[in-house]
């Protein structure tokens, strides 16, 4: 499962996020991963949710993007959750890029992703809606 914080950048999207990550941390039967570009949650990120830093691995694009979400995965397989932050910091501004991204994740079913993108909704294409949902 798939899920979206969308709105432009000051629309509360990464305060949502770290609201999700420590409730996840606090119930979740297994373990929670958070991503991030740069540190700026380091304090804000409940000690039990793993927290991982896309520039300490130079991750850029979206093929190393999902090679990273898939490897943290195949490397634990009790996470239960994996959260993204700043998702078109990481990957690029290229909507059909995301959407491929996105299906390609859709794939990896034991997991709930939920990642930041900060756009207007208007401007993500369709395709990104049939992997995805707004919340």
């Amino acid at each position: 499962m798939i899920k979206l914080i969308i709105g432009k950048k000051g629309a509360g999207k990464t305060k949502r996020l770290v609201e999700l990550v420590n409730s996840a941390a606090e119930t979740s039967l297994g373990n929670v991963v958070c991503i991030e570009k740069g540190g700026t949650l380091t304090f804000s990120v409940s000690h039990k949710a793993r927290l991982i830093y896309a520039d300490d691995f130079s991750i850029c694009g979206y093929d190393e993007y999902y090679g990273l979400l898939a490897g943290v995965k195949a490397g634990n397989n009790d996470i239960t959750h994996i959260f993204g932050d700043a998702t078109l910091r990481i990957g690029s501004r290229d909507y059909g890029e995301l959407a491929a991204f996105l299906k390609r994740l859709a794939k990896i079913d034991d997991v709930e992703f939920v990642f930041t993108i900060s756009c207007d909704e208007s401007e993500l294409p369709a395709e990104v809606f049939e992997v995805a949902e707004k919340i």
